[in-house]
């Protein structure tokens, strides 16, 4: 059997190692336009920031062999073409027509043809986008020459246009590495959009900023400017001096060559794939950055272009190129990030999107130990699951942790079940492991689903963190009370600064105090994480009153999205 595959960075190479281990008789040849390929393109940011300190280690085997043409031939058995071009597929003839690094041209016939053309990111249509100084982050010889660049010591500072994952890791590598000055621009009003709740972006941007890193939302980049190199980025709103500019501002799939070959594409850009991970061509098979695949919360068409799920998607091919049948079900799009010192990280459908796609979603935060609250080492995780209202479906859950392990585990657990459908209820009672150097009895995730019951059954009536600092930031006209649920040692340097607005309730003297609720105000009730909130509202709801608005996390939320009321 004669197997071609097209692209050789994350899935092409899985496609032909797996090939070879099942079928050892078949004769594979992958091509690539690139001289480097078979690296990990998710550690780049980490390469520029000198985590990893040469290229070469981002190709590396765990064994510490290098994953060039040479070690393909030698340890896989197949042919690896580098610096080749392929610019046409003639399905009639079942063969590729590609282009040496001489320039000659020929075809090479297959049997079955397999696509891992990858993305490419996407570049703004803005004048001086083609400067010298401007970079996109599309392959390991771009991201070596930002490292050369950065360590020559010509860049003080630096813009980064796009607050996705690429831009944040990036502005992180600039930062805390080089010391260059790093500026992060975004059209949209928050980081990360379209993957966390604009509250768990404040906590990010706020992250961010105590690093020095400046952040700037809701800004449109307009030209990038300079006499011979970029020297400046010219906003809607201001000016930037840049020495160095990166656009990473999202991907497209490279899905011409299936479209010129007609291949059933989607409309917004993607090769069209079955579950076996074949195209509308039985005998051409596509995978990674270049294909939309089922989204098994909403049932679309998804697009997903991250490294793990292009080496499943290769075993999945390599497997059935050789004779098998093995399916990809879709992903429901999980994602971890390190930003400084805190992780982020989700699974599912955001609020924001969930609300998007048409469903009745809302979300709730909490605010717990990873670890047992009497263990010395211990972080809060910050958990926010978004569920329907009605039926109580999960939808998605995001969270932060400065303990990135700690925040795996708990989406980890959600996405593994998230395609079947889970309600609150599974979550509430979802079997985690406990021992208290790793979880608390009831764990952080348990918790937010019995966090969100409560609300879906109407025990708790929240008020989100950004409807409460609106209404901070308008108390006078708003006419509001802050009751604080703690202890006085907690409360009294907000009693101190703002008597009028923020009063002294403990929780547990709460019965006895009911008569000083005020009822003619907006009364907002809060403690550190909101479990004893919590517990004041349903005190307050078995008096008859109805009218009080309990704020989840509490103030460790509010701090981390850098407001606290004590300094207003």
């Amino acid at each position: 059997m004669n197997v071609v595959v097209i692209g050789g960075v994350a899935l092409g190479p899985k496609v032909a190692c797996r090939v070879k281990r099942v079928l050892p008789e078949a004769k594979v040849t992958l091509v690539d336009a690139n001289a480097l390929i078979s690296y990990g393109g998710c550690g780049i940011p980490y390469y520029v920031s000198g985590d990893v300190s040469d290229h070469t280690q981002l190709q590396e085997t765990s064994f510490h062999m290098v994953r060039d043409v040479e070690f393909f031939r030698a340890c896989k058995d197949f042919t690896v073409r580098t610096q080749t071009r392929a610019l046409a597929i003639d399905r009639k003839a079942k063969t590729v027509r590609i282009q040496g690094p001489d320039g000659r041209e020929e075809d090479l016939p297959y049997d079955k043809l397999v696509l891992a053309t990858g993305s490419t990111p996407r570049v703004l249509p803005i004048p001086g986008r083609d400067l010298p100084g401007v970079y996109t982050v599309s392959s390991l010889e771009a991201a070596i020459r930002i490292k050369e660049a950065v360590a020559s010591g010509s860049v003080s500072s630096a813009v980064i246009v796009g607050a996705g994952f690429i831009g944040l890791e990036m502005a992180e590598a600039l930062a805390d590495m080089w010391g260059i000055e790093t500026a992060v621009v975004e059209v949209m009003d928050q980081v990360l959009p379209g993957f966390i709740s604009p509250t768990l972006a404040r906590i990010a941007q706020h992250h961010m900023e105590e690093k020095g890193v400046a952040v700037y939302t809701s800004e449109k980049v307009l030209a990038l400017e300079g006499e011979g190199r970029v020297a400046r980025v010219r906003t809607d709103k201001r000016e930037l001096s840049a020495d160095l500019v990166i656009l990473a501002v999202g991907v497209v799939p490279n899905d011409e060559l299936a479209r010129q070959a007609g291949i059933t594409c989607h409309e917004r850009g993607g090769i069209i794939v079955s579950k076996t991970m074949q195209t509308s061509d039985p005998d051409i098979y596509a995978g990674g950055d270049c294909v939309v695949v089922e989204n098994l919360v909403t049932g679309k068409p998804g697009y997903y272009p991250l490294g793990s799920l292009a080496n499943r998607q290769g075993r999945v091919i390599g497997t059935n190129v050789a004779g098998g049948r093995e399916t990809f079900d879709g992903a429901v799009g999980s994602f971890i990030l390190k930003l400084f010192d805190y992780a982020f990280a989700g699974t599912g459908l955001s609020l924001p999107v969930a609300r998007r796609e048409g469903f009745a979603a809302q979300s709730t935060q909490v605010v717990q130990f990873d670890h047992a609250h009497f263990f010395p080492k211990k972080d809060l995780v910050t958990l926010e699951i978004v569920f329907e209202r009605g039926t109580g479906r999960v939808l998605g859950i995001q969270g932060a942790c400065a303990n990135g392990d700690s925040l795996k585990a708990r989406i980890d657990a959600v996405a593994a079940i998230l395609k079947f459908r889970p309600t609150l209820a599974d979550i509430s009672n979802l079997e985690v492991t406990y021992s208290p150097p790793y979880a608390a009895a009831m764990d952080v995730l348990n918790a937010a689903a019995n966090a969100a019951d409560n609300i879906l059954h109407g025990r708790c009536d929240p008020i989100t963190p950004e409807a409460f600092m609106q209404l901070w930031q308008n108390r006078e006209q708003e006419n509001i009370l802050c009751i604080d649920c703690r202890e006085w040692g907690n409360a009294e340097p907000y009693v101190t600064k703002h008597p009028e607005f923020w009063k002294n309730i403990p929780q547990g003297q709460l019965r006895d105090r009911l008569a000083e609720v005020p009822t003619d105000k907006k009364v907002l009730l809060i403690c550190n994480t909101g479990g004893r909130s919590y517990e004041a509202q349903r005190i307050l709801h078995a008096a008859g009153r109805r009218d009080t608005l309990d704020v989840p996390g509490g103030m460790g939320l509010l701090r981390q999205c850098g407001f606290d009321p004590a300094t207003e």
